[in-house]
């Protein structure tokens, strides 16, 4: 018999994961053992957390099962703290809880948002992540529906989905404090078991004690810097911004039926982008970030040149160079930028633009209108956060910062 069929049945669980940010994970009940140990979730395990950041943060190897756990616990951690402050859960809703945090990033594909645009042209990871439970729900016989309810915030008690996907959300208190842990960018480190403990429910929404009013501000001011120090540093970001480049060629060559080599579930992706979710699942599920290097290396010998050089650039870390300005690139500095690359290169003014481009990126630490955070005293009495004269960062918080940028090889 398989282990997979073990576990299934219920005759092999494991119980406990040893984790470098909370120590020992516990696994709270026999389904959540069923999920953690299923094919769609392991194969969280072979797609990092970070995609290409380990360019310039070189310990960021950690993964997206690593993650899932994390927030897992920490939805764990959320039902024992709310339960103390009287706050009514089911064990059947402290479940649903547990496995939504657990498969909430289960629709995730290899290097996540960098190719997000590839594998979902009209859709996004979330609305792979419900087709992906809604295939569990009938393999195990309906025991996801009330998750599923809480992950699509059709369930009559909205802090459930708030817990999930908010400000503040337990997906949000574990990256933060993970990726801070493994990149060393100790702007991320936040007090995760603090916020955790001023969480309160008033009217079924989720607020906080009006004494986390400085927590809350640490957390979203470190979610800001840590968008600028590491999730959009520039060297990763442009090497990102190459990745997709190397797949939107990729495709191109595909499609019209040009030697390349992918595996066979990436080939699917990249032949039929027109493809439905449900008709995309079984190939997703079999993707990891193993597809795309594989892909990788095939390319460095590809008799295209523009896919090879690309393939080369990133396997050998020979990114462009970025520069950042506070406004818009001009349009004439782009076209010399690719007048001088092809001069250079060989390459013809069309081919040049996967090499030499431009855009833009955007930061900002809170959005006050998207599910406001509210602060409560012991009597009900609830305020905005961002009203509260307390805090003194509004300004930066509220503030959209937008970069635009202007990418080209070294050489030019």
């Amino acid at each position: 018999m398989y282990l997979w069929d073990l576990i299934s049945k219920n005759k092999l669980k494991l119980s406990h994961y040893n984790d470098p940010i909370y120590g020992f994970i516990t696994i709270p009940t026999p389904f959540i053992s069923q999920l953690v140990n299923h094919p769609y979730v392991q194969r969280l395990r072979r797609i990092k957390q970070m995609g290409l950041s380990f360019l310039v943060f070189p310990s960021t190897e950690h993964t997206r099962f690593q993650h899932a756990l994390g927030a897992m616990h920490l939805a764990t951690k959320a039902v024992n703290s709310l339960r103390h402050h009287a706050v009514p859960i089911s064990d059947e809703e402290a479940e649903a809880l547990y496995a939504c945090m657990l498969l909430h990033d289960v629709g995730h594909g290899p290097f996540s948002h960098a190719l997000e645009s590839v594998f979902f042209p009209e859709n996004a990871h979330e609305d792979m992540s419900i087709a992906i439970m809604e295939k569990l729900n009938t393999d195990f016989d309906g025991k996801l529906s009330l998750a599923i309810s809480m992950f699509t915030n059709s369930y009559k008690r909205a802090f459930f989905h708030q817990l999930i996907t908010a400000h503040i959300d337990l997906d949000r208190l574990d990256y933060l404090k993970r990726d801070s842990f493994y990149s060393g960018v100790t702007e991320g480190n936040i007090n995760s078991d603090r916020l955790i403990a001023m969480m309160r429910v008033h009217d079924d929404q989720l607020v906080f004690h009006k004494k986390a009013v400085y927590s809350i501000e640490k957390f979203l001011l470190a979610r800001r810097m840590m968008y600028w120090s590491l999730y959009l540093h520039k060297t990763s970001f442009v090497a990102e911004e190459l990745l997709i480049r190397f797949f939107k060629r990729a495709t191109a060559l595909i499609q019209q039926v040009k030697e390349i080599t992918v595996s066979n579930a990436l080939g699917t992706f990249l032949l039929h982008p027109e493809e439905s979710l449900q008709e995309k699942l079984p190939k997703f599920v079999l993707l990891d970030d193993v597809d795309v290097w594989m892909c990788l290396k095939a390319s460095t010998s590809n008799p295209d040149r523009v896919l090879a050089t690309l393939a080369t650039m990133l396997l050998e870390r020979k990114l462009p160079k970025i520069v950042l300005s506070d406004k818009e690139i001009d349009s004439s500095a782009i076209s010399q930028k690719r007048a001088d690359f092809s001069a250079q290169s060989g390459f013809t003014e069309e081919e040049t633009a996967y090499f030499v481009f431009s855009g833009s990126f955007h930061n900002q630490g809170y959005a006050q209108k998207e599910n406001p955070i509210q602060l409560c005293d012991a009597s009900g009495n609830c305020t905005l956060f961002d009203s509260s004269p307390e805090v003194a960062n509004i300004p930066s918080l509220v503030k959209r910062d937008t970069k635009f940028f202007l990418a080209y090889p070294k050489q030019v």
